[in-house]
């Protein structure tokens, strides 16, 4: 059967009522022959999100409204890999041994920030030095932005031509990951002066169900252009970073760079610029994050 992931808004939710909502779903998805699979969610702004296993979108609706009443405001059709690659899971958490012993499911987010980055001029090397020497140095490339994702709890997602996709659950690792990024390919290139690399980097961060029919469609549309509309070595970010970044310790100050007009939104989208070669506050932890071995 298709998969959906649903929307629902709840104000006032919380973590037991969502759970217990959850299970009035499960009681009843055999008598309407569809399977709920797990779900995600947000106590920030009341959003739950559910995967279900299901012919179509009319029965799902028919279950919530049965089962508890939620009705959701939004459902689209959904790829499974994609979702596991985004999302991390596509069924529910293993349980967490709270202080006291007992066996808890812990429900995180589904807001993920979404990281694209992009090589300047592959095309070019390949020419200058010869395909196998380019797909070497393209070797180290990927093997300096895996080591900067892992470091900071990214998943890969897939590779976009001459860079790659990479979701993170918090905003904030999302930016050591892109600082950490620019200061491995400086190093990079201050040992390899003649085959330098330099990467473009862009951020945005949002929900999986938006206003259209895909998931993390305009998040992911966004951060893309958003990378695309960078410098090479250059680090930008969209509004919502930057706001959910403020109070956190990052050794790198964020510029505003002003507004810019995108194909398919409607509004100038408000960017900052992440000043990553300010010097980083040496600590056992930023020294680790900084030192490379492409």
């Amino acid at each position: 059967m298709p998969i959906f992931m649903d929307r629902h808004i709840v104000l006032g939710a919380t973590d037991d009522a969502v759970q217990a909502a959850h299970q009035k779903d499960l009681e009843i998805q055999d008598k309407y022959h569809l399977r709920f699979l797990t779900y995600w969610f947000d106590s920030r702004d009341c959003s739950v999100f559910c995967l279900i296993d299901a012919p179509d979108e009319e029965v799902i609706r028919k279950v919530h409204s049965e089962s508890h009443g939620l009705i959701p405001s939004e459902i689209i059709l959904v790829d499974l890999k994609n979702v596991e690659a985004f999302l991390g899971r596509s069924a529910d958490p293993e349980p967490e041994t709270t202080a006291s012993g007992e066996k808890r499911l812990h429900f995180d987010s589904a807001f993920r920030c979404i990281m694209f980055t992009d090589l300047q001029d592959s095309t070019a090397m390949s020419r200058k030095i010869g395909d196998a020497a380019a797909i070497e140095l393209l070797e180290l490339h990927d093997k300096i932005i895996r080591k900067a994702l892992e470091v900071n709890h990214g998943r890969y997602i897939k590779h976009t031509g001459d860079g790659m996709m990479a979701a993170f659950t918090d905003v904030a690792s999302s930016v050591r990951c892109a600082i950490d990024i620019q200061r491995a390919f400086q190093q990079f290139n201050g040992t390899n002066p003649r085959l330098p690399l330099h990467v473009r980097i862009g951020l945005n961060a949002g929900e999986p169900v938006e206003r259209n029919d895909d998931l993390f469609g305009m998040t992911v549309q966004l951060a893309a252009r958003v990378c695309s509309h960078c410098e090479p070595e250059q680090v930008l970010v969209s509004g919502i970073i930057f706001e959910l970044c403020k109070g956190e310790h990052l050794d790198s100050a964020f510029s505003d760079i002003g507004k810019a007009h995108f194909k398919g939104f409607e509004h100038a989208i408000q960017l900052y610029q992440i000043d990553w070669r300010t010097p980083p506050v040496e600590t056992p932890e930023t020294h680790s994050r900084l030192t490379t071995s492409p």
